[in-house]
């Protein structure tokens, strides 16, 4: 029997180009799920930032996984990310003015980055990891947030925190403590552990 198909249950840009730059061959699909639905329910029987990361994550993988035309024995990377800060959540913000409260709520704060990542294979989560990242975010001048908000535009939209430190979000930091990956939404390491244990990449 070969190596189990791969798929990416992400639209995620910076997802894909994690899982290509280590040199896996993947599909993917991005998962359609009610992202609010879980995080309200996460929010509701009490728990907390990382058990809503790994449920969104979970959803996410079985959307993809229980499509007609993706083979039960594929293996089904879901992930999904959090934003915790002091007790709030956060989400990717709705437009520029939700980017610049996020970012002055933040500012001279530490906030965690919860990054969740299963996989799921016929009809079930076969495994599941999550990853923190811890970032501190310096004291930046008003005057710098109004630059970096023109200069990102409505690319801040699309990352939950109103930034990229792949990009010119990297100058909101003073400290960071956790490897790209986590930081980017995708745990790598222990992924491509558990992928090789469930024999699609080499070992």
């Amino acid at each position: 029997m070969g190596k189990p198909e791969i798929f990416l249950a992400s639209g995620s840009s910076a997802r894909r180009s994690i899982l290509a730059a280590a040199g896996l061959g993947f599909r993917w699909r991005a998962a359609v799920v009610d992202e609010a639905f879980y995080k309200t329910k996460a929010r509701a029987m009490g728990q907390d930032a990382d058990a809503a990361a790994l449920a969104l994550a979970e959803a996410k993988a079985e959307a993809v996984g229980t499509s007609p035309d993706v083979s039960r024995l594929s293996l089904i990377i879901g992930a999904d990310q959090m934003l915790s800060c002091e007790g709030r959540w956060f989400d990717k913000p709705t437009d520029l003015e939700d980017a610049r409260n996020q970012l002055q709520y933040l500012r001279g704060r530490t906030h965690l980055l919860h990054s969740a990542v299963t996989l799921w294979r016929d009809g079930e989560i076969i495994w599941r990891h999550i990853q923190h990242a811890s970032m501190t975010m310096r004291t930046f001048s008003d005057a710098f947030l109004e630059g970096y908000l023109e200069q990102e535009a409505d690319a801040c939209l699309s990352c939950v925190g109103a930034y990229r430190v792949e990009g010119p979000g990297i100058q909101l930091f003073e400290a960071i403590t956790g490897d790209q990956s986590t930081i980017l939404g995708l745990p790598m390491l222990p992924l491509l552990g558990a992928l090789r244990r469930c024999g699609a990449i080499g070992a």
